[in-house]
């Protein structure tokens, strides 16, 4: 597999995301990972925010911007895959307006599969991989809602987009997605009176909160007609210096959150699987039947586990 620090073109970078991918717990796979993740270049931005608000088409205009003021970045975009099919449309990257001979410029689309939060199994790798490539990497996360806040646990910084007519300042004020972005935009500005209303709404329930408008900005941006992007750009050059100067310590944070949330899915999966080979039955019919399956299936987990003691 290609080394991290030998991923020089967009094919190499391509291949390697396609290993990942393919083997993402073989030992080439991670010590791939580890020597990127200990090489970063870039900083990792998560770009959020419900169905509709316009991330797509705002990321178009911030890649143009971030390149004409010479900076590479790589881009993810994550598409909802079907509860019905699995399949997926990753529909999101026809509205980038790239280059495919622009070396600076990298976008890799991925369906959110069986993972929830607005993210895939794959999108923390990605990251890893093309941070150490790039001097930005920009995650555009599924359509979310309240809830749905993994974006937050991966990047090192994340923008939540808000749109006009979306809301009161009820909505703003609640717990959730609004607890978590270090940057607001308000899109869509050639709305005017009511994209103005949205910020003033976001604005203040921020200010409600506690919050300091002056760490965490809202910011009124619009991709149509390129009003408030160079505001926004500045914000991202602002971040990728911050990121230079100390992030190690939350990287390494989610980094251990992640391997630790791949345990508990292989550790999950492994005692469905064992359990059902040992006669459990694990789509009980009943709450009562449940309940005797899961002390069971404890008890079991439970002694697996005990320390062995060694004999003299």
């Amino acid at each position: 597999m290609t080394n991290a620090g030998g991923m020089r073109s967009k094919r190499a970078l391509a291949d390697a995301l396609a290993a990942v991918e393919a083997d993402p717990h073989g030992p080439a796979t991670a010590a791939l990972l580890d020597e990127a993740f200990d090489a970063p270049r870039g900083v990792a931005v998560g770009l959020t925010g419900p169905p509709g608000v316009g991330k797509s088409t705002l990321i178009d205009r911030l890649i143009r911007g971030w390149r004409a003021r010479g900076l590479t970045l790589g881009v993810i975009a994550i598409d909802p895959s079907s509860a019905r099919t699995g399949g997926a449309l990753l529909g999101d990257r026809t509205r980038f307006n790239t280059d495919p001979g622009d070396a600076g410029v990298f976008v890799r689309s991925m369906a959110s599969r069986t993972r929830l939060g607005g993210i895939a199994d794959l999108t923390f790798p990605a990251i890893v991989l093309m941070r150490a490539q790039f001097d930005l990497v920009l995650i555009e996360t599924v359509g979310v809602g309240q809830t749905e806040t993994a974006i937050s646990d991966i990047a090192d910084m994340t923008v939540f987009c808000a749109q006009p007519g979306s809301g009161d300042a009820l909505q703003y004020m609640k717990a959730g997605v609004i607890e978590m972005p270090d940057l607001f935009l308000v899109t869509k500005a050639d709305f005017g009176a009511r994209a103005e209303q949205a910020r003033a709404d976001l604005s203040g329930a921020l200010s409600l909160s506690g919050t300091d408008v002056s760490e965490r900005p809202v910011i009124l941006c619009s991709a149509t007609s390129g009003s408030g992007i160079d505001a926004v750009l500045d914000w991202l050059e602002t971040a990728r210096e911050a990121g230079r100067e100390g992030l190690d310590t939350a990287r390494r944070c989610q980094r251990s959150d992640w391997l630790a949330h791949g345990l508990c899915v292989v550790a999950g999966t492994a005692g469905i699987h064992h359990a059902r080979a040992a006669g459990f039955d694990t789509r009980p019919a009943t709450f009562s039947t449940a309940t005797t399956a899961r002390e069971r299936l404890l008890s079991t987990l439970g002694e697996a586990f005990e320390p062995r003691l060694t004999r003299n």
